[in-house]
């Protein structure tokens, strides 16, 4: 039983509901109270199971050799306790899944510091409202139309429209 308490793992609760969404709040709560009254029963258990009193069963057991051959059968069992393959598994997962992060917040500094770049050249133009054909096109270049190339109203392909 020892072996068992010490494997059961500390539950977050307060880091757990903070990802809870709020139309899943009450199977949480459900979890939480299920959990909660497994783990009090749990505690509530001896370290040990009482040991069988054998000779009592002897003196009340009518057949004789019965009592005996469930106790050799009782000392013979072994119950296997499960074997835990899935950590592995979980902490590679884990230690992939921060590779992935270090990388996506890498990606995620480089996209800040273009957009910040694009949004300082964005702060730095004259209004819209002062800006004339020509400082538009400067400073938007897909927005100038290609007479020479396409002479006819929209002065674009039609797959860019």
């Amino acid at each position: 039983m020892a072996a068992r308490r010490t494997a059961v793992k500390a539950i977050d609760w307060a880091a757990f509901a903070e990802r809870v969404p709020a139309n899943q709040r009450a199977m949480f709560n459900a979890l939480k109270t299920r959990s909660d009254a497994l783990s009090a029963r749990l505690a509530a258990l001896p370290e040990k199971p009482p040991a069988i009193d054998w000779a009592h069963y002897k003196t009340a057991v009518a057949k004789a050799g019965m009592v005996d051959e469930f106790q050799k059968k009782f000392s013979a069992l072994k119950v296997p306790e499960p074997v835990d393959t899935q950590t592995a598994k979980i902490d590679a997962q884990e230690q992939e899944a921060a590779k992935n992060i270090v990388e996506y917040v890498k990606a995620s500094k480089a996209r800040i510091a273009e957009y910040e770049q694009q949004l300082q050249k964005l702060r730095s133009m004259i209004p819209f409202e002062q800006m004339t054909f020509e400082d538009l096109h400067e400073a938007f270049p897909e927005t100038r139309l290609d007479r020479e190339k396409y002479p006819f109203w929209p002065h674009k392909p039609i797959a860019d429209l």
